[in-house]
């Protein structure tokens, strides 16, 4: 996704994460495990933030993230905060493409952590006055809350109208309704 979203130049191998053969699928990069995993020619990453810098860094005119400082800096916490935590979330309402579960019951954990994601997505709006993407343009802040969108859509979450538009607005999108695509076809 966040390659296709900023127009850079990739080829795409799908990894056979529930089909046995992800340890092959994976085998010409020694050190990956997980996915995604990004091969490139300064070497290979298995980590999407660690991609989302080198990506920055590799296509500067892209606008990968904010060009505000302010907004950049807090593009930077929320995707930080979104790598490192939300564990209730990610443990309870696994990213199952297919599964839509309308009468999931949260528990408090996961509650907590879509009450945080929505004060985040707030903050992010005032501060940009933005009422589509976080930061007014689509930026790697959004390309990490794509499967938090995801999550929230399948599991019915309960989520404020400022919120559920947002949900709304991904599940919308083209790339994204493509990238859901794609990651059903292996």
């Amino acid at each position: 996704l966040m390659l296709r979203a900023f127009d850079i130049p990739h080829n795409t191998h799908l990894i056979g994460l529930y089909s046995g053969t992800m340890a092959d699928d994976l085998a010409h990069m020694p050190l990956a495990r997980l996915v995604p995993a990004l091969n490139t020619p300064h070497g290979h990453t298995q980590d999407s933030l660690a991609m989302a810098e080198y990506l920055h860094e590799q296509h500067p005119d892209k606008g990968l993230w904010p060009r505000d400082p302010a907004q950049r800096m807090r593009a930077r916490w929320l995707v930080s905060e979104l790598h490192s935590g939300f564990s209730h979330l990610r443990g309870d309402c696994p990213g199952d493409l297919l599964g839509q579960m309308p009468d999931f019951k949260p528990s408090e954990g996961v509650l907590k952590d879509v009450a945080r994601i929505q004060d985040l997505w707030a903050s992010s709006f005032d501060m940009s006055g933005s009422d589509g993407w976080l930061f007014g343009e689509y930026s790697i802040a959004d390309v990490f809350y794509a499967p938090i969108a995801g999550r929230i859509a399948n599991y019915n979450l309960p989520m404020s109208d400022r919120a559920t538009a947002y949900v709304e607005k991904h599940l919308s999108d083209p790339l994204f309704r493509q990238w859901r695509a794609l990651g059903l076809t292996k």
